[in-house]
């Protein structure tokens, strides 16, 4: 992932855009919706498509005909819900296709799938168990950007398995053998994704905290766990 152009057999590529059409549109109508009902929220959905943009632009060479690079996906899938990210990365892979070369537009549908749907579906699936089990916040969104990207790859090498599927081991055979190629990149990239996330997140606790409150990404309890003093208060040692 990206998974180039032409790289996937015709047919297959029809197939994974017509997968991923529904969830593209039912995302487009959540943005829609996002914007008309809360049009403060149209700054904190601009840097959620910047954040991935930026992050799935930095591309590093992987297999023949894909690449291995953050996904930036999960943050964005913890504060709006994955189906606004279904939408918002589907834009960022289209307009990374058509300016940077990174994917394509035949493999599009295949690359939405992968990394605008299933990842944040899983990396919001991970935030809510965090939530449920009472961990930090900075250890929810660390592993929710973290098996984000990871499912993303896991999805790619699927598709790969099949579209080239092992002349001994078959589909199975090729699926085991490019996810152990790309966990090679992908781990690293994985961890180092997470923490970026805190990093991002708690910027965020201190300037959008009110936004935050209102998508529930944060609670009362969990506001007034600042990682930064809040103004007017005084420490002492």
């Amino acid at each position: 992932m990206h998974i180039a152009e032409g790289f996937l057999p015709p047919v297959q590529a029809a197939c994974w855009t017509a997968v991923a059409a529904p969830f593209v549109v039912h995302g487009a109508v959540a943005v829609v919706r996002e914007v008309r009902e809360h049009p403060e929220s149209r700054l904190l959905l601009g840097a959620a498509g910047a954040f991935t943009f930026v992050l799935s632009a930095i591309k590093l060479p992987s297999l023949t005909g894909s690449s291995s690079h953050p996904t930036g996906t999960g943050l964005g899938a913890v504060l709006f819900r994955p189906p606004v990210m279904a939408f918002l990365g589907t834009v960022v892979l289209l307009f990374q296709a058509l300016l940077l070369a990174h994917g394509g537009i035949t493999t599009l549908g295949a690359n939405a799938f992968s990394m605008a749907i299933v990842g944040p579906w899983v990396g919001y699936g991970v935030w809510q168990l965090s939530r449920k089990m009472k961990a930090p916040l900075s250890v929810g969104i660390f592993f929710a950007m973290a098996i984000a990207n990871l499912s993303t790859y896991c999805v790619t090498s699927v598709q790969l398995g099949i579209a080239f599927p092992d002349a001994t081991g078959g589909v199975i055979g090729s699926v085991v053998k490019f996810l152990g190629v790309f966990a090679v990149t992908q781990i690293p990239l994985a961890i180092i994704e997470g923490l970026v996330g805190v990093l991002i997140f708690n910027v965020l606790r201190k300037v959008a905290r009110p936004e935050l409150l209102r998508l529930g990404v944060l609670t009362d309890r969990t506001a007034q766990d600042s990682p930064v003093p809040a103004k007017g208060t005084i420490h002492v040692a």
